[in-house]
């Protein structure tokens, strides 16, 4: 073993589990005196000192989790956020959220040192973009973190979608529908998301080896995939598109429809995030649903068992997502 000595070391020492390990911490009266003495006995030896932060998060003498959010409403965020809270709630604790400028490391560090001053049992960071990362790499303390939707390539402990699974599945069920290729309107560069998709979009093509169109780039609102619709709806070859979000489709449900194009018939249309109103677009629209709750429930497990000392190789670090075909996609039009 080497670096500080967790609680997870000290329950393996002393060959019980983690839980009777905090028991015998927090002098809980149902535990036996031999395992209390050999518990004990770990701990001499290796010199373990619990931090207060983390026992507080265990014990419960704090119930305060603070997260540092996207400062907008756009769906996915805002559905991450609510499904966190709720998920912290549930396991009593009490959430202090801060909106941040997810494109401004200042204002994320701003809210990061906010969080750190009030001595929050620990943080869950909602990570769409580099800066949040980089903000939180100058930080970082004793404090329990977790990254939600952040980059998956760095070490920072980090609970996501599976953005890539998502999107490979969106383009395959366009070639499955016997398109040719499949066109994709993307989300903002800099977001972690966006990032994802696009690489879930090709790879899917390439592996079926076909032609890989250029990257249509866009934002993330309807208006924008209104302006990039109007586009591919004078392309006669552009058949199916897999749009970033589902609001992206809807504005090229508008455009194509605008254009006499009309959606499934001439052109199919696949979007992501599954929106509520999505069922409901004309034609009601196939899309690829995020699993928000369990990457929530993830990320607070993930923040118990840092806070703990623990092992948390067993908590899930992402969640694919799963297509949920309507009726914006049939076969291209012979």
């Amino acid at each position: 073993m080497s670096g500080v000595p967790a609680m997870g070391d000290v329950a393996r020492l002393a060959r019980v589990s983690h839980q009777t390990v905090s028991r015998v911490l927090n002098g809980h009266p149902h535990v036996r005196q031999q395992t209390r003495l050999r518990v004990r006995a770990a701990i001499e030896e290796l010199g373990y000192r619990p931090s207060e932060v983390a026992r507080a998060l265990v014990t419960g003498r704090s119930r305060f989790i603070g997260v540092v959010a996207h400062d907008s409403t756009l769906y996915g965020p805002a559905s991450l956020l609510a499904a966190f809270e709720q998920a912290a709630t549930e396991a009593g604790f009490v959430v202090t959220a801060l909106r941040a400028d997810v494109r401004d490391r200042a204002s994320v560090s701003r809210a990061l040192e906010w969080h750190r001053g009030r001595q929050v049992a620990g943080i869950v960071v909602i990570a769409p973009t580099a800066p949040v990362h980089d903000a939180v790499d100058t930080v970082r303390s004793g404090t329990p973190l977790v990254m939600v939707d952040g980059d998956p390539g760095r070490s920072t402990p980090t609970v996501t979608v599976d953005q890539v699974a998502g999107a490979a599945a969106a383009t395959r069920h366009l070639l499955d529908a016997g398109h040719r290729t499949v066109w994709h309107v993307s989300g903002p560069p800099d977001w972690f998301d966006s990032a994802g998709r696009v690489v879930g979009w090709r790879s899917a093509l390439e592996g079926a080896g076909r032609e890989v169109p250029p990257v249509a780039p866009a934002g993330w609102s309807a208006a924008s995939g209104y302006r990039v619709g109007r586009e591919l709806a004078l392309m006669p070859d552009v058949t199916a598109v897999f749009a970033a979000n589902d609001h992206l489709a809807l504005g090229i449900l508008r455009a194509m429809h605008e254009r006499g194009r009309r959606v499934p018939r001439d052109v199919s249309v696949v979007g992501f995030d599954d929106v509520p109103e999505a069922a409901h677009f004309i034609p009601p629209l196939t899309t690829v649903r995020p699993d928000f709750d369990a990457v929530a429930r993830d990320a607070l497990a993930l923040l118990l068992a840092q806070a703990g000392g623990g092992a948390a190789g067993d908590v899930p670090r992402s969640r694919e997502p799963v297509l949920v075909p309507r009726d914006s996609v049939r076969p291209p039009a012979t």
